[in-house]
């Protein structure tokens, strides 16, 4: 966990991505340095749940920032966020080897 967005490697999002978030959550995926890679955690972000329909809410989250990784559930199972976490580091490593070249 870092105090600024500009230290970060990986973007946890959670819970639903309300109107008032969206400029925010976009604002933070920018002044994230490259490389970096995306996790949606949860069935808000990653399809928008009981918020589906609702007029209030930007789901799922791959159409307003680039997404590497889904996590389903509500709540996911901590085996899941562990192994979504797992996926994310791969794609990073991937992304960092893809510099180097």
């Amino acid at each position: 966990m870092v105090g600024t967005p500009r230290h970060a490697d990986i973007l946890l999002v959670t819970g639903p991505i309300t109107d008032q978030s969206l400029e925010r959550v976009k604002l933070i995926y920018e002044q994230t340095p490259d490389p970096k890679v995306v996790v949606a955690i949860g069935a808000c972000p990653t399809g928008g749940s009981v918020f589906f329909e609702s007029p209030f809410t930007n789901a799922p989250l791959d159409r307003h920032i680039p997404v590497d990784v889904f996590i389903p559930g509500c709540p996911p199972r901590p085996e899941a966020v562990l192994y979504g976490v797992v996926l994310g580091l791969e794609k990073f490593i991937k992304k960092i080897e893809g510099e180097k070249e």
